[in-house]
């Protein structure tokens, strides 16, 4: 446990004198560290996908579930995406010294705000390795120093994405610990990471329930945090149909193991009779099992009845729960009660309507005629996300520059003194 605790305090330390370099790094230094990047990870392909393999064939070996091992997966067009994504955020304008709100009191002197980073960041992940880059990045951007903790399921793919990292860092003439990788897969530098309050200003986790909930409860930092994500769709009584159809298909299907995925679908009852047959022909051709309400199950044999517990699950795989609702009220109090604050979806032509579901329903992204497939941070322009956040003090929604920051008051004065 002493090593353990050693590393981790050998590594706060690095990050603490990386971030104070980072305060005074420039734009162009940060933007030029980001393409060298993305130029290592393409010039090392076959390096990454081979540590990839590696990883898969362990998890696969290790019986992990499709869900993780669709998240765990790299292939050339995964990488082209994490390519895509730090030239993204090196064209994203810096927030960092940014000044606004400047305005003279009656004493001369002006009161404004500046944009700063965090400080130092801890983020603990599972599977996905991609987020080795998107968190390096954009706490790089930020001028946040990084502490990176993945899952050992993905270790040597971590490994060899945090080697272009560091290598792009020295190019650019960066301190290299501004990002640093925990290369050990012992469970106690998690505990020790958590508790780090001398050098680490904010954890963000991102993995499955129990991985947050396990964070939250020993954590000495503040986290920055989403448990699950029990997403919704709502076709309303004014939905157009092949719409609905379309939205509430992709919301599911896209891609079964990620946190933006509907895991339930409330159809109101006027228009259940003209969605949910070509939607549960649909589903079953894709092999999506469903679960329904009573009025539901009478539309369909293969539609088992629902528990309570269905309604409050995070599936992450090729499940689908279903209920017809009466009233559009009845569709928002479900959501109330059962969802994660995630993310949420109308599907309707009347704008009323929409408005009120915009209006009512608390989430961290509620939309309308979209899929919830769009509720991450690349979609929303903000290169990549670090994480959503279902909280609702410091950031929420897709984490992105800007909720890596916070602002410090800035006096300007002129010799001005105090009466």
């Amino acid at each position: 446990m002493g090593s353990i605790k050693n590393i981790i305090t050998n590594l706060g330390k690095n990050a603490k004198i990386a971030a104070k370099s980072l305060r005074r790094t420039t734009t162009q230094a940060k933007n030029n560290a980001l393409l060298n990047i993305a130029s290592q990870i393409n010039s090392n392909r076959n390096n990454i996908l081979s540590a990839n393999k590696k990883d898969l064939d362990n998890g696969k070996n290790k019986g992990l579930d499709n869900a993780l091992i669709d998240r765990l997966m790299l292939d050339d067009q995964r990488l082209d995406g994490i390519i895509e994504s730090l030239n993204q955020i090196a064209n994203l304008p810096d927030p960092i010294g940014e000044i606004t709100d400047l305005k003279y009191r009656p004493s001369g002197i002006q009161i404004g705000k500046m944009r700063v980073p965090l400080g130092v960041m801890g983020i603990i992940y599972e599977s996905r390795p991609n987020v080795t880059i998107d968190a390096a990045a954009l706490c790089l951007k930020s001028g946040n120093g990084a502490i990176l903790r993945g899952g050992s399921e993905a270790i040597h793919s971590n490994l060899a994405l945090y080697a272009c990292v560091k290598d792009g860092l020295i190019d650019a003439g960066l301190n290299e610990y501004c990002v640093q990788l925990i290369d050990t897969t012992d469970r106690e530098a998690v505990n020790e990471l958590v508790q780090a309050s001398d050098y680490v200003d904010a954890i963000i986790p991102r993995g499955g329930k129990g991985l947050v909930e396990a964070i939250s409860n020993s954590a000495k930092v503040p986290v920055i945090k989403h448990l699950h994500g029990v997403c919704h769709t709502y076709i309303d009584k004014d939905a157009d149909t092949n719409k609905a159809i379309k939205i509430a298909f992709n919301a599911k299907t896209r891609r079964y193991g990620v946190c933006n995925a509907m895991e339930t679908l409330l159809v109101h009852a006027s228009a259940a009779g003209r969605v949910l047959p070509e939607l549960i022909t649909e589903y079953a051709i894709k092999g999506v099992e469903l679960r329904g309400c009573k009025q539901t199950m009478k539309l369909s044999k293969q539609i088992i009845e629902a528990t309570d517990e269905d309604w409050d699950t995070e599936y992450l795989d090729a499940i689908l729960s279903i209920r017809i609702v009466n009233t559009m009220s009845e569709a928002i109090d479900h959501i109330e009660q059962h969802g994660s604050g995630h993310t949420e979806s109308i599907v309707t032509e009347n704008y009323t309507s929409g408005r009120r579901f915009l209006t009512e329903v608390d989430s961290s992204s509620v939309m309308i005629n979209a899929s919830t497939g769009f509720a991450d941070g690349f979609e929303y322009g903000l290169g990549a996300e670090i994480g959503i956040s279902t909280d609702k003090f410091h950031v929420r929604g897709p984490v992105g520059l800007e909720g890596l920051t916070s602002q410090k008051f800035i006096v300007l004065g002129d010799g001005h003194i105090r009466q």
